[in-house]
């Protein structure tokens, strides 16, 4: 009879696992806790650890480390904010009989002017012994400092202040800031503030022995941590970027830095080229579809309904005025997209910019109407067409534009059914196969609603106010400021990209594509 193999040569339990670093600069600097695990758990007994925990079946890792870190610390999102996500990666510790697949996040405390409790809402649970703030820059992957495997490259895999020196660190933790803090841009805008961020991080790096997984974490950063909900566009230049450094590469390491700078520059001088590709294939898909029983010099009136504030959207509908025979009549609609009024600055822009055209062409007629977004049924009535932007398309074809977007769209659908709904966007847009969540929501400050209550003089808007509050007991109120939303791809007659019109059967493919390159330049977790 054969022996049973021994607990060597037994495969390892594969088990993915979040790490939640909690992060604190109360102190001018910033500190990370650690927790001593207790003799209680099952693995790693008295090692320093973050909060770490198993993902639960049908669980994101997000939605795990948010768990976790309630159920170890008591803290929740009034105490704690999200400030990175690193590189997922994967070890094998014999020793326990797993093969760990690690989500690295990091957190920080809020301050108290935001809601948060400081270090003394942290009450840890049976799991832990005591817990201490570390200077992140004293973590050691060795056995005398007392932490579980790899605690320094998870750490780092979010800290890249661990990676980087002082030059390029800073330059990344002020693109960063500005990616973050921007929330009047679209994503052809952001995506170019993270290119040259990215820029700027290789400016103060140079050849060096791990110099290319440097800046493939630099990337990633920029991707994730910026603004992820407007992220996919910025993943998929910098996957352009690196696919292009990557050649230079593979002929053996650069030479001369100035090379992969070029890269950067060229990428950067070409983007105006796919607006320009996108426009075209409006003009053409609009005289084959909407056009097609007036003559081409003829005369005609033009209904559009938009939303918010795309340049993709403003620079085609500049496009459609100058390009309309004589005598024509562009009737534009535009919601005002609260609560920033992003339409109300696209109308501007718009009129700004036709009117030094209009000077030289008295013949073409320009009709601007701004609508409240409660009154998207009566703007979509007799209109030819919906125009909308897009801040991310997901493997089945659904966009994410900005909220009052879906009610544009099914208004529209419901009084003027033969209207088109159209997306105008680069194909950069399109996320990757397996980050395409469509639940994915980005919650923005309350106060940016609360404060137009206030200065509109809205009676007893300061009720509510008051019961926002977390220590409201008997009554909750919650005032919601979400900035994106999914309109589903059956509502959308055609994508109009700077590849020509395509279908969701050619976004799929994309996406797919783009999930081979993000593997190759960020790896995978469980390859």
């Amino acid at each position: 009879m054969s022996q049973p193999p021994s607990s060597a040569e037994s495969p390892l339990e594969k088990r993915s696992v979040v790490s939640s670093f909690l992060f604190s600069s109360s102190a001018g600097f910033p500190k990370v806790a650690l927790f001593k695990r207790s003799e209680k758990v099952r693995t790693y007994k008295h090692r320093l650890a973050p909060v770490s925990g198993s993902i639960d079946k049908g669980e994101t890792p997000i939605a795990a480390a948010w768990r976790e870190i309630k159920e170890e610390t008591t803290l929740t999102p009034q105490d704690l904010e999200l400030w990175r996500q690193g590189t997922p990666y994967t070890f094998g510790d014999p020793s326990v009989g797993r093969e760990w697949i690690i989500y690295p996040f990091a957190f920080r405390l809020k301050d108290a002017s935001k809601g948060g409790r400081g270090e003394s809402a942290i009450h840890i649970d049976w799991e832990h012994e005591k817990w201490e703030w570390y200077d992140p820059h004293e973590l050691v992957d060795d056995e005398s400092f007392g932490g579980v495997p790899r605690l320094a490259e998870s750490l780092r895999r979010v800290y890249f202040e661990m990676w980087l020196n002082e030059g390029a660190s800073g330059a990344l933790q002020s693109g960063l800031q500005q990616l973050k803090s921007d929330h009047s841009s679209g994503s052809n805008e952001l995506t170019t503030i993270g290119i040259k961020a990215f820029r700027d991080v290789l400016a103060h790096l140079e050849v060096q022995e791990n110099w290319w997984e440097t800046i493939c974490v630099a990337a990633w950063h920029l991707w994730k941590n910026g603004r992820e909900s407007m992220g996919s566009a910025t993943l998929n230049a910098l996957l352009g970027i690196l696919e292009d450094i990557d050649a230079i590469r593979n002929q053996g390491q650069p030479d001369d830095w100035n090379n992969i700078l070029g890269v950067v520059d060229h990428h950067l001088q070409s983007r105006r080229k796919t607006t320009t590709q996108i426009i075209e294939s409006l003009t053409a898909y609009l005289n084959s579809t909407i056009f097609t029983d007036q003559p081409p010099k003829q005369a005609r009136k033009f209904t559009v309904l938009t939303v918010s504030s795309s340049s993709t959207v403003r620079d085609g509908i500049e496009e459609i005025f100058k390009s309309s025979p004589e005598s024509s009549h562009l009737d534009l609609r535009i919601l005002e997209s609260r609560p920033l009024f992003e339409g109300v600055s696209m109308a501007s822009a718009l009129v700004t910019a036709l009117e030094s055209f209009s000077r030289n062409d008295r013949s073409k007629r320009l009709s601007v109407t701004v609508y409240t977004d409660a009154a998207a049924a009566i703007a979509g009535q007799n209109i030819d067409c919906v125009l909308l932007g897009a801040d991310r398309i997901s493997s089945t074809g659904s966009v994410s534009n900005k909220t009052g977007s879906l009610p544009a769209v099914l208004c529209a659908k419901h009084v003027s059914p033969q209207a088109k709904i159209v997306v105008l966007s680069s194909l950069e847009k399109v996320a990757a196969s397996d980050q395409d969540s469509e639940s994915q929501e980005e919650e923005n400050d309350p106060a940016e609603v609360t404060s137009g209550w206030a200065t509109s003089g809205v009676q007893g808007w300061q009720a509510l106010d008051e019961r926002s509050k977390p220590e409201t007991t008997w009554c909750s109120v919650r005032v919601r400021n979400t900035y994106f939303e999914w309109v589903p791809s059956d509502l959308i007659d055609t994508f109009i990209t700077d590849q020509g019109p395509l279908g969701t059967s050619e976004i799929r493919r994309t996406a797919t594509e783009v999930q081979k390159k993000t593997e190759r330049f960020f790896g995978s977790p469980e390859s």
